[in-house]
């Protein structure tokens, strides 16, 4: 293996340079030329593809979002794009490909390696929503953006007695809210695998009421509902002033935080060390902090599970 490739597709995450950064050096260190796609598999196709030295991945460790840009392409999901892409890897003679990105990039790497094309997966999505690895790339990050919002919209809350309905990103997965609703003390988390029941939440938001709570946060993952739909119907109900942040995109950007950074580098050095042994068509990621690989046809035929019980203990720390 003389060159390996790198490109990064759907949505962006902190975290995402890091793990750049990491596949160019560690490649570079045993003598593999790195070459860096932009614009993802769109700019793949169009041969959008620059050689990158050490210096090139200088000073990106801490910053947010992607250097080699982020594109979706519906042409990739066709047979005739995939081998646009393929001979664009050939024509610059590029012998693998690592792939950083969430289930629509693995989709595409997938593909490439039906196509008999060596890839390997690194996921890197906020939604957290990847089988196969505990954490994504970003989940951290996005998850403390978020907790430093609520922190701030709590202070509001608690001052005008109101209660406040957040609704946070996660396509259809609810680990942002999950994890950001227990670590900010949030009433209710409304979540996509559980589902819910208004009744239910205005029965809780009565029972705080009744003991003297004057205040109340409702976190909701976007894969539940429209949250100015559901703090609409809450007011309309429950008689409870009633205001709604949708956080929207600013989940995505900033700078990683420590941990994000570190699993972005172990994970984009062991994307390399995968390819070095001869191994392609997996995805790396990690389980009880040890770094796995595993067949992202695997990977892909599995569901997203969220942990209930964290779901669980966030219902019973909130009555």
């Amino acid at each position: 293996m003389k060159r390996i490739g790198i490109l990064t597709s759907g949505g962006d995450s902190p975290g995402m340079n890091a793990a750049i950064r990491a596949v160019v050096r560690k490649a570079i260190y045993h003598d593999i030329e790195v070459f860096g796609i932009y614009y993802g598999y769109h700019g793949l196709m169009n041969g959008n593809i620059e050689k990158l030295e050490i210096g090139s991945v200088g000073d990106i460790i801490h910053r947010g979002g992607t250097m080699l840009y982020s594109a979706r392409s519906e042409e990739f999901k066709t047979s005739e794009g995939q081998k646009k892409g393929i001979e664009q890897l050939e024509k610059f003679g590029i012998d693998a490909l690592v792939v950083i990105g969430g289930d629509g990039s693995f989709q595409g790497a997938k593909k490439l390696a039906e196509h008999g094309y060596p890839t390997i997966g690194v996921p890197g999505t906020i939604d957290n929503d990847i089988p196969g690895t505990d954490f994504t790339i970003g989940f951290d990050t996005a998850l403390n953006t978020v907790i430093d919002a609520v922190d701030k919209i709590r202070d509001t809350a608690t001052s005008h007695e109101r209660t406040y309905v957040i609704e946070v990103m996660g396509r259809d997965a609810g680990d942002i809210a999950l994890w950001a609703g227990l670590a900010d003390g949030a009433e209710t988390i409304l979540i996509p695998e559980e589902g819910y029941s208004m009744e239910d939440v205005l029965a809780r938001l009565k029972r705080g009421h009744d003991r003297g709570k004057k205040h109340s946060i409702i976190m909701v993952a976007e894969g539940v509902g429209s949250g100015v739909e559901i703090a609409k119907e809450i007011q309309e109900r429950a008689n409870l002033e009633t205001r709604v942040t949708v956080l929207g995109h600013i989940q995505r950007g900033g700078s990683p935080t420590a941990s994000d950074r570190v699993l972005a580098s172990r994970l984009g050095a062991k994307a390399v060390e995968l390819l070095l042994n001869g191994e392609a068509g997996k995805m790396v990621g990690i389980e009880k902090n040890e770094l796995v690989s595993h067949d992202i046809d695997e990977a892909l035929a599995r569901e997203h599970v969220v942990d209930k019980d964290m779901y669980n203990l966030s219902k019973e720390l909130s009555i």
